[in-house]
């Protein structure tokens, strides 16, 4: 008898796409229950106990190799299941090639990796392929391949190939046994460029496994409560909710809103004194014409700032000059949890105006270390420097000023109660700055900076060492990261905002921003938008691999305009950047997905679009998909980080390798800026193109005592002159830069890649040799 729900059981070996395969199952397997599981997660005697409940096993891809059993745990015993337990199984690329050894296949390393490669894949028409166009197109993400050796593989029924010519020979790329009920496949079904090979094949596993199960008489049991402890509840499961208060605050949006075409970013800062360099400052700029809405706080003396750094156990809560308090977190809870009861305690009783994002919330920025926690991947360089930026950096935004640069409208809003005379005073003030004689634009003094970056004899080794991993399987692309030191000359006239003036004009972006958070200051010029979503809870990811510059030199070296069709038809012929952008794609769909309940709610509304930007050409695909509006867009950030572009896919071996490879600690760069608003909506970019830097003289509060604190200017971070290193006449800044490393990728070529990013940067503050 089948049951009317079949229950599923997925294995995942840690990889970044098995929410992908997750929804391909849930799409063409009807009505099914899926259970996701780590490979890890069960001994052989419990999976062996629990198996008669399920009505088949899919077995996801992963990195690494099916002869480690510390990559593949338990996947290795499902072959050899006596016949009293078998059942159907099929096998996607690492548990294919699992599947494949377990009976005499042999195991080898290709020529030439297939990492985000799409191929031909011929096939038999039968079987799992009946039906199937006679060629299909299908993703591949490979550096291992199995061979059927001659008389050593009875049990094999090879269905399907890909011609790798010259590089690899013929691939086996699907298969099933003979007499047992096992399938596999060594391409990606789930991937968003597989083309005839993904939901049908599954489609048609599906009819011969109940086939199978029919004539075999195998009845599927009812799972035991006690099972619930050892395989969870059926997937998509949402993370247990904390317990969330009752709203204590009702919100009321006040705003007004003016057309003031001709005011500017910079006059508005100024006004809200950005020049004060011992307060906080917030600035959210769409600086770049692609962007539209650039936010401005108003911060307050009493305006609440909010610091959290691995591993405390307690939150950093500061009004202006009042004495820091440190909130403990409750036991079992992460500082995630902690915002998001903060935000549910708030609810808005007259809302802001629609078409405004951002009324009034969280702006700040999360690093990467914090996405990396999250992974469950131990930090190993966390207590190698004691001058750490806060892992979680935000301030409370009460008033702001929003531009709405595509129709010259400026809106001042508050969050606070009988606020009406503020209101009125910004407004007047506004309109006096817009009214006033134009003052000549400062020019703003020549300075010479340099910058102390990894050597090519670093560097390179570098990256041969993360294309070594590759070969082996370990990842599918690792995006290798190094930081420099970007010194600049030590003077009153030099400050942080005047750095930035000078940064949103060299290399204006649409995410870009300006963040003065003790002990953090950060300058960032960001191309790329990481994830927003909107009140509604409408998720959007949109992920950059792929740039060309705009402005060329030819041979004569003269400089030429690259125009669209010229860029798109470079990109297009471009097969790193496409492979590094697919990868993404299908790691941010897994991201997304495994917060998106409905099986086809996870979109790719555009794949490697070209976007056009102020200096650059930049490939960009768009990615969506709809969550709970109850903190939906929040979680889908949780499970997201560190942004898959940053770090490479499998995301959490990536990681773990990256760490090891780089050899320190990446900070605030890397990580996310952006806000969280009290409407729901949250919008927040990836921290590239971007300086920061430690400004704290005093020793830092890790342990939760009571130091100094940095608020309305009485306190003991050195800002701006009174710089740490103002005995070495420079302010120090820290300057990431890398590149996506691939099984294509030329480690000179990648070197020389880093530096150009860090051009982008540096020449904005005068460096004119790297």
């Amino acid at each position: 008898m089948v049951p009317s729900a079949p229950k599923i059981l997925l294995i995942d070996s840690y990889d970044s796409f098995t929410h992908n395969l997750a929804h391909l199952i849930r799409r063409n397997v009807p009505s099914s229950q899926i259970y996701l599981i780590r490979n890890d997660t069960l001994s052989h005697e419990t999976l062996l106990s629990l198996l008669p409940c399920f009505s088949a096993v899919f077995v996801g891809p992963g990195p690494g190799s099916p002869a480690n059993e510390g990559d593949v745990g338990v996947i290795n015993k499902l072959w050899a299941l006596p016949d009293s337990h078998l059942l159907p199984v099929f096998g996607v690329c690492l548990g294919f090639q699992s599947f494949v050894i377990a009976f005499g296949g042999s195991l080898r390393t290709m020529s030439v990796v297939k990492h985000g490669m799409i191929s031909r894949i011929e096939h038999v028409g039968r079987d799992i392929f009946e039906g199937v166009a006679e060629e299909i197109e299908a993703t591949r993400y490979h550096s291992l391949c199995t061979d059927l050796i001659r008389d050593q593989c009875p049990d094999i029924d090879p269905l399907a190939w890909a011609q790798d010519g010259s590089e690899n020979g013929r691939v086996l790329m699907a298969a099933r046994h003979r007499c047992k009920p096992f399938w596999g496949v060594q391409y990606h079904p789930e991937s968003v460029c597989t083309r005839g090979g993904g939901g049908e094949v599954i489609c048609n596993f599906w009819k011969l496994a109940m086939d199978w199960a029919v004539i075999n008489g195998r009845d599927v049991l009812v799972l035991p409560h006690w099972a619930t402890e050892k395989v969870g509840t059926p997937w998509p499961h949402s993370r247990p909710s904390p317990s969330l208060p009752s709203p204590i605050s009702a919100l009321s949006v006040s705003h007004i809103s003016l057309n003031l075409p001709q005011l500017s970013v910079i006059q508005v800062c100024e006004l809200l004194g950005v020049n004060e360099p011992r307060t906080n400052f917030v600035l959210l700029d769409s600086a770049d014409r692609s962007g539209r809405f650039t936010i401005i706080g108003a911060l307050l003396s009493s305006t609440l700032s909010i610091r959290y750094t691995l591993p405390q156990r307690h939150v950093s809560l500061q009004r202006g000059s009042a004495k820091t308090e440190h909130e403990r977190l409750p036991p079992g809870s992460s500082i995630w949890d902690w915002l998001a009861r903060f935000m549910s305690s708030m609810v808005i009783q007259d809302p802001g105006h629609a078409d405004i994002p951002f009324w009034g919330g969280l702006v700040g920025y999360l690093s990467y270390e914090l996405g990396v926690a999250e992974l469950g991947v131990p930090l190993k360089h966390r207590f190698e420097t004691e001058k750490r930026n806060p892992d979680v950096n935000l301030v409370f935004v009460t008033r702001s000023i929003v531009l709405d640069t595509h129709i010259g409208c400026v809106h001042i809003q508050s969050l606070l109660a009988n606020d009406d005379l503020w209101l009125q005073d910004m407004s007047r003030r506004l309109n006096g700055v817009v009214s006033s004689p134009v003052a000549p634009s400062p020019v703003m003094p020549s300075i010479r900076s340099r910058i102390t970056s990894p050597s090519r004899e670093d560097y390179v080794p570098q990256v041969s060492q993360c294309k070594r991993h590759l070969f082996v399987g370990s990842s599918y692309e690792l995006c290798l990261t190094a930081p420099s030191t970007l010194h600049i000359p030590d003077s009153p006239d030099i400050t942080s905002w005047e750095l930035y003036s000078r940064l949103r004009t060299s290399n204006p972006a649409p995410h870009a921003a300006y963040m003065r958070l003790g002990p953090t200051t950060l300058l960032c010029s960001s191309p790329e938008r990481f994830l927003m979503w909107d009140r509604v809870g409408v998720c959007q990811l949109r992920p950059i691999k792929g740039t060309l510059r705009k402005t060329i030199v030819d041979e004569t070296g003269k400089k030429q305009r690259m125009e669209r069709k010229d860029a798109i038809e470079l990109l297009e012929r471009n097969i790193k950047e496409r492979a590094e952008n697919l990868m993404i794609v299908d790691l941010v769909r897994h991201d997304l997905g495994g917060v998106v309940e409905a099986a086809d709610g996870v979109k790719v509304e555009q794949l490697m679009g070209i976007e056009e930007y102020e200096t650059v050409w930049q490939m960009v695909s768009v990615i969506s998909g709809k969550v709970s509006t109850e903190g939906g867009g929040w979680e889908v950030l949780r499970r997201s980080l560190p942004p898959g572009s940053m770090t490479g896919a499998p995301k959490k071996r990536s990681v773990e390798l990256l760490q090891d490879i780089e050899g320190q600690e990446r900070g605030v760069y890397s990580g996310v800026c952006g806000y969280w608003c009290v409407s729901g909506a949250g919008d927040w970019a990836v921290i590239i193109r971007s300086c920061f830097r430690y400004d704290r003289a005093d020793v830092d509060d890790h342990d939760g005592g009571d130091h100094a604190h940095f608020n309305s200017g009485k306190e003991t971070y050195r800002r701006e002159a009174i710089h740490p290193n103002a005995g070495n006449h420079e302010q120090d800044w820290t300057l990431g830069a890398g590149g996506a490393i691939t099984a294509l990728s030329d480690p000179v070529a990648e070197w020389e890649e880093m530096r150009v990013k860090l051009g982008s940067v540096g020449r904005a503050f005068g460096v004119d040799e790297l």
